[in-house]
Formats: structure tokens, sequence, C-alpha cells
């Protein structure tokens, strides 16, 4: 049999093609390497967004949580409501970090292993894919060599046959010259028979090789291959799902956070934010009363047509509400006379007591956590005197003392604070006219003062015991200082004539009262001077046919300045009864007479 070198050609044509379609194969499971990093890389940019939105909503939460000292006020449902929804966000950037960072150790791991094994596979099978068509090219070569051979025998054996023919029918050759053709020939028959089973040898393992190669052993590598690109794509399918469920995983905590944010926003009630907006704001006082109609067409006495001013507004009225600190300060002689920060003076009253409350309650708190560790004191000190082994009880006497320093000192602090509360309760806060906080008028007060030091025996027997005013600061006058002052002025009045006529001058000035119009700070002064008639006490209800003579203008003019002094003076030690004891009052209001009291308040009734 005779084999053609078209066939082996058929072969090798064949290899070349298959070899063509490995090379594409190898390029998808390359390809498919490369989608899965891909993915890895956008897991890992959105494992670094949910990172950074995380930490964009953390620091969101830190910047509009309120601070300590905004949430040691009283809160509003809709503040409470808001910082409650703050925290739900911070919960939820909580969940976002949650999601970064199990992307990050479960479906970013897995990718990186997934890849690492899938490379090794892939150069495994390549490599063993390459190292069988190694095998079959080089089994081709030797078949196609091996073709060759015998090829070359073949043709070589057909000549010497050739040769030794004609030989032997030529008779000119001798019988030895025709042995030598044959004898050339048979080996040449010889050498063409050995390259021919060489041939059929190696042309029988080539046969047996490739059909191994491509019915067994490349099928095997490229199933390998095949379930090696299955596999990435199944992993692939199962991160996908395995993100999902991270996700998942968080919603139902993200779900209680939005709860959290609706059970906020349902807690909000209007009316009760605006009924603590009035406990804060309340002033406790009464509104003031109604503006008397000044009658111009009624003639004065004095023949003065000016009309008065109008009732001032209280001070102590606008502080402790909204607008009061766009209002102007208190100047001039009147800022020593300052409320005191300490006692809370500044406050309206209502709010005054809600404040020394509080601070009452503070002491009372720390005066029983000293009164404790005193007492553990004690027993520590007892049980080391029993026990000496334990501890020096000397070692308790500094700390003994210490503590009993501090608890005396809290209660001074507490019947101080009690002692501003009683005050504050004596006034009558929320009830009508100067039991509401304060009198409605600064000479409604200066009259309540004076009523309270000139009657002192109105306190003693009506059962109520006197407050004393404790503050810790002092005004900037001395009790002496004023008391001397007050010693210095002088009142004129006229005395009667004759004792049958009796004449009275009037002189009032309410001066420096502080009020507030349109926001400026006035003075109101208001003088009234009265003369009234002679009457005749000698005669039974008879008139005196000459009533004395008016003052002269000059004596009036001095007299009311003399009055004018003393009332000033009055008004200012009056205002600083407030922040004086009761005997200090007692002596302060000593130097004045009895009848420049009354004078002045003729001239407030006025």
């Amino acid at each position: 049999m005779v084999y053609r070198c078209e066939e082996v050609l058929l072969s090798y044509n064949k290899f070349n093609e298959t070899k063509d379609q490995w090379d594409s194969i190898a390029g998808h499971t390359q390809k498919g390497i490369g989608f899965l990093e891909q993915y890895g890389h956008f897991v890992k940019e959105r494992c670094q967004i949910e990172l950074d939105y995380a930490r964009g909503l953390r620091r969101l939460v830190k910047t509009y949580l309120p601070k300590k000292k905004e949430c040691e006020d009283p809160q509003f449902t809709s503040v409470k409501a808001f910082r409650d929804a703050v925290s739900e966000t911070a919960d939820l950037a909580g969940q976002h970090e949650v999601i970064s960072e199990n992307l990050t150790t479960v479906v970013l791991a897995e990718i990186a292993s997934l890849i690492k094994e899938m490379k090794e596979d892939r150069k495994k099978h390549l490599a063993d894919g390459g190292r069988v068509q190694q095998q079959l090219s080089q089994s081709l070569q030797q078949l196609e060599k091996s073709k060759k051979n015998y090829e070359k025998a073949f043709r070589e054996a057909e000549k010497a046959q050739e040769n030794f023919l004609k030989a032997d029918a030529d008779l000119h050759l001798s019988r030895a010259e025709v042995e030598k053709q044959r004898m050339n020939a048979s080996i040449k028959s010889q050498q063409c028979e050995d390259s021919k089973n060489e041939y059929a040898n190696q042309l029988q393992k080539t046969n047996q090789l490739q059909g191994d190669h491509y019915n067994t052993v490349m099928p095997g590598i490229f199933q390998g291959l095949q379930d090696l690109d299955e596999k990435r794509i199944n992993n692939f399918k199962n991160l996908l799902k395995k993100s999902v469920d991270i996700e998942r995983a968080v919603f139902p905590i993200i779900n209680k956070c939005l709860d959290g944010i609706v059970s906020a926003a349902d807690s909000i009630d209007e009316k009760f934010d605006s009924q603590l907006v009035i406990e804060r704001y309340k002033s406790g006082f009464t509104p003031p009363g109604d503006i008397p109609f000044d009658d111009l067409s009624t003639p004065r006495q004095n023949g003065d047509s000016t009309p008065t001013s109008h009732p001032p507004i209280r001070q102590d009225t606008i502080k402790g509400t909204i607008s009061a600190s766009k209002l102007k300060k208190r100047g001039g002689i009147f800022g020593i006379f300052g409320s005191n920060k300490e006692d809370f003076s500044d406050l309206p009253p209502n709010q005054r007591k809600k404040r020394i409350q509080q601070r009452i309650d503070d002491v009372t708190t720390k005066l029983h956590q000293e009164t404790a560790a005193k007492d553990g004191l004690l027993k520590m000190k007892e049980v080391y005197e029993g026990n000496p082994s334990l501890g020096d009880p000397m070692s308790i006497t500094g700390q003994l003392s210490d503590s009993c320093q501090r608890i005396e000192k809290l209660r001074t602090e507490l019947q101080r604070y009690q002692a501003m509360l009683d005050d504050v309760d004596g006034d009558g806060i929320g009830g009508g006219g100067a039991a509401s906080g304060g009198p409605s008028t600064p000479n409604a007060s200066l009259a309540r003062h004076h009523s309270n030091v000139m009657s002192p025996h109105h306190h003693h027997n009506g059962g109520a015991s006197p407050r004393s005013s404790v503050t810790s600061h002092r005004t900037s006058l001395s009790d002496e200082s004023l008391s001397r002052s007050a010693s210095d002025s002088s009142v004129c009045t006229n005395p009667p004539s004759n004792n049958t006529t009796s004449t009275t001058t009037t002189t009032t000035t309410s001066t420096a009262t502080n009020s507030l119009h349109h926001g400026r700070a006035t003075t109101t002064t208001t003088t009234t001077t009265t003369s009234s008639t002679t009457t005749n006490s000698c005669g039974e209800g008879g008139r005196s046919a000459h009533p004395d003579p008016l003052p002269s203008q000059g004596s009036v003019l001095h007299s009311s300045s003399q009055l004018s002094d003393a009332c000033l003076c009055l008004i200012i030690l009056t205002h600083s009864l407030v922040h004086t004891q009761l005997e200090n009052r007692k002596i302060l209001l000593s130097h004045f007479s009895l009848n420049v009291s009354q004078l002045f308040f003729k001239g407030v009734a006025y």
C-alpha cells in the first residue's frame, strides 16, 4: 500500500485549525478572568463610596447635633425630635459602614481568591494542552520523515530493479556484472521494505496519538477550561447575590432607624412647645392700669397747663421677655442700682422663683452627697479605731474636717437661697397689683418699702416674719454714706402762724423714674405746689377775713429745691433698701423725719 503526501498535509491543516481554536479558547478564558477583576474593582469603589457616605453622614451629625450646653436647657418637643432624627442618622451612617465592611471582607476577598484560583487552573490547563499538542506535532514530524525515507528507498529499489532487468537482457554483459546488478536490486528492495515497515509503525503511532489527542486528551482539556469558565460565571452570580444579601441584612436596622425618625416626628407636640415658651418667658407681672385722661381744660393751681407725662413703663416688666435683649441698659446714676445676677434679681419674679428653686434642688443634692460621704468617713474611722491594722484613724480627721466645712458651706448657701425664695413668695407672684411680682409703678414701690419700714410692728404683730434679701454683691454706695447724705439733706416747711392759721406747702419731686418709651430712657419730673387757705381755728367754723399771704417766689423755689434734694435722696435710699437687711432699713430711714415722708407720699398721691 502506497501512502500519499496529500494525506499528511491534510492532517497538518486539521491540526493547525484546531490549534487556532485552542488559542481562541485560551483568549476567552483570559477575558473571563479580566471581567472578574473588573467586577472586583467595581465592588472596591462601591465600598469606598459607602464609606465616604457614612463619613459624610457622621460629619453632618456632628455639625447639627445639639451641644451639651443646649441639651441642658429645657427642650422643646420639636428640638428633641430633631435630636433623635440626627441620632438615627448617625445609626444610618453606621449601617453604611457595615455594608462597606462586609463587602470588603466577604465579596472582595472571595473575588481575589477566585481570580487567583482561576489563573492557576487556567495555567495548568493551558500547559496540558500545549504539551499534548507538542506531542502530536512531534509525532507528525516523525511520520513525515519516515514517509520521506520510505519514498526514497522505494524509488531506489525500483531503479535498482530496472537496472538488473536491463543487465539480464543484455547479452554483451558478463555473468558477473549481471549478478552484481541483481544483488544491488535485492539490497535496495530490502531497504525499501525496512523503510516501509518503519513508516507503517510510525503511521500507526501517529494515528493512535492523533486519535487520542482529538477524542480524549484535548476534549478533556477543553472540558477543564469550560468548567473553569462556568465556575467563574457561577461564582460571579453568587457574588452578586451575596452583595445584595449584605445590603438586605441591614435593611431591618435601617427601617428601625427610619421608624425612629417617624416616632420622633409623631412625638412633636406644638401645644406643649407653646406652653413651654409661656413658662420660660412668663414674667409674673400684671399689665399696667389704664392711662388716666388728662383734661387740659381744667386749670391747675400753680397755673401750669403743661400736660403730665404718661406713667412710665416698668423696667422689670420688660426684662426677661423675648425682646428685652434689644433694649438699652440703664445708664448714669441708676447703673449702680442694677440688679444683682447672683440672686437673679435681674429676672422677672416668676423666672426668678424657678431659678432659685433650681439652685435649691442642686444644693440639696450636693448636701445629700456630702452628708453620705461624711457618714462613710465616720464609719471608716470607726473601723480603723476598732482595728488599727487596717489604717490610721487620724488620717480620716482631715477629710472629716474638710467634709464638715463643705457641708456647712452648702447649708449656708441653702439657707441663703431659701431666704431668697421666701422673699419672692412673700411678694405674692401671680397675684394682682403689687402682689404679682412687684408694684405697678416706682412710686408704689417706694410706698411699699416706706410702709414696711415705718410700721415695723406690723410685721411682728401680724404674724409674718421679716424677710431679709441676701445678695452676693452690694451696691456701690454703702449704708454709711447713704445715711450721711440723708442726714445732710434739709427739708423746709412753713410753720403755723399764731396757732390759728396753717399754710402747707407741698412740693413733690419724683425724679429719675426710669421708663422706656420707644426704646429710650426718659426722666419724668413732676412738681406740684399746693397752698391751702388760712383757716381760723379760734372761731366757731368762721373764716379769717384776711388769709395769710402766699410765700414769696424765692422762698417757694428754695423750699422746692431742698425738698427735691430730699426726695431724690429718699428715692436712691429706697432703691438701695431692696438689697439691704431689714435692720439697716430702720437705721437709714431713722435719719429722715416723718414730715418729709408724709410730704413725699402726698406728692406721690397727687
